[in-house]
């Protein structure tokens, strides 16, 4: 009898494929993923966010690009992602990492909010799609307005913090005449343009690591 050849597996799932199930589940694999790029963000995240310590004016320039940076191994790690709860999982994780140097809880709940919105965006492209990924990375780099959330709240109690206190009574006068509400508003909003550019530079670098995870 003649040998049969086995058909490849396809990336995409059929056109009437179900979607994957909503229940969480971990392997060793995934929970070692989380905690790898989770720290791999984070260290890039605040090397860039320590630059502003020259001045507030370099702190509302530069940290919209750790966005874009830190698209790369985001974007990896969710070529790993393939169920529900790993996305959520890694916005609790590098919660927990920012609470431990300073940020305030708001700002966890905000990253984790947004996390959880992640997970359900790769869950409506099946984890195959690359533009859920794109999707998904950008919706995340909006918790980058967790941390301000009590300058909006009170401007005044926030320079009073100790996070600001330290700074010095030179970098907390420029911070009054240079940082307002608009600024950061207007800061955010380019962080979270920056996070779109960054989800499309990680998957056109990594595009072959995209082809094998089957994401199209």
């Amino acid at each position: 009898m003649p040998a049969t050849t086995p058909k490849p597996p396809t990336s995409m799932p059929a056109g009437g494929a179900t979607r994957p199930s909503l229940s969480v589940r971990f392997s060793a694999r995934d929970l070692v993923s989380v905690a790898i790029f989770s720290v791999i963000y984070f260290v890039i995240v605040l090397a860039i966010a320590m630059l502003g310590i020259i001045s507030p004016l370099v702190m509302l320039l530069t940290l919209p690009l750790s966005a874009i940076a830190a698209g790369i191994p985001y974007m990896l790690f969710l070529t790993r992602a393939r169920h529900p709860g790993m996305t959520t999982l890694f916005g609790i994780v590098l919660g927990l990492l920012e609470l431990m140097i300073g940020h305030p809880w708001q700002g966890v709940l905000v990253m984790i909010a947004v996390s959880v919105l992640g997970d359900l965006i790769l869950w409506a492209g099946r984890y195959r799609s690359t533009w859920a990924a794109i999707w998904t990375y950008t919706v995340f780099s909006c918790w980058f307005i967790g941390p301000w959330i009590p300058f909006f709240a009170n401007p005044d109690e926030y320079l009073r913090s100790d996070h600001m206190s330290g700074m010095g009574d030179g970098y907390l006068a420029a911070f009054e005449q240079i940082v307002s509400a608009p600024a950061v508003l207007a800061m955010i909003a380019a962080t979270i343009v920056c996070g779109f550019l960054g989800a499309l530079l990680g998957t056109k670098l990594l595009r072959k690591h995209f082809r094998r995870a089957g994401l199209a």
